[in-house]
């Protein structure tokens, strides 16, 4: 590996740890396993899906997320975790956006988050992204909520890459 190389990797691990929308159930509900990852995972404590083998793996967030992962550096690591690479990660990692301006959009999905999630139910049991899409599927949903996750979701789209909370219409 050369020296830019090995930076650029250095990097990428930094934005990821600081970042772990992908980890916390703000990006997705689920993330797909191996076969072979089930088990070991499960023992570990997540909460694996098993019933359909084209959605086999664990829901979100992940137990594994405490503010970092704590397995990211471990042979248990996910493969699917391991392999996705968000937008913004790509872009640092093309070095058409630096690590500092990375780091500054993750701050700002982290506060339009905040903002939103204060008009979502708790629940111990439904991800953000659940509870999100719940809430603005409601007919009475409120206008500045609306806005506000409406803003937070093009922004998802915009820096993350991540655009199916809802199902489009096929054209």
């Amino acid at each position: 590996m050369t020296e830019i190389e090995y930076s650029r990797a250095s990097e990428a691990t930094t934005l990821c740890k600081a970042c772990g929308l992908c980890c916390n159930g703000h990006l997705f509900s689920w993330v797909r396993l191996k076969a072979v990852e089930l088990a070991p995972l499960q023992k570990l404590g997540l909460n694996v899906i098993r019933s359909d083998p084209r959605q086999r793996g664990f829901t979100q967030p992940c137990p594994m997320w405490n503010g970092v992962c704590t397995i990211y550096e471990s042979q248990d690591y996910p493969r699917g975790c391991d392999s996705y690479r968000c937008k913004l990660l790509r872009q640092l990692l093309d070095e058409s956006v630096s690590l500092p301006k990375a780091l500054r959009t993750v701050q700002k999905t982290m506060k339009m988050i905040r903002e939103v999630d204060m008009f979502l139910p708790v629940s111990p049991t439904a991800s953000f992204r659940e509870r999100l899409i719940t809430q603005m599927e409601q007919r009475n949903a409120d206008a500045d909520f609306l806005q506000k996750a409406n803003e937070l979701l093009a922004f998802f789209e915009k820096h993350f890459g991540v655009n199916d909370f809802f199902d489009k219409p096929e054209e």
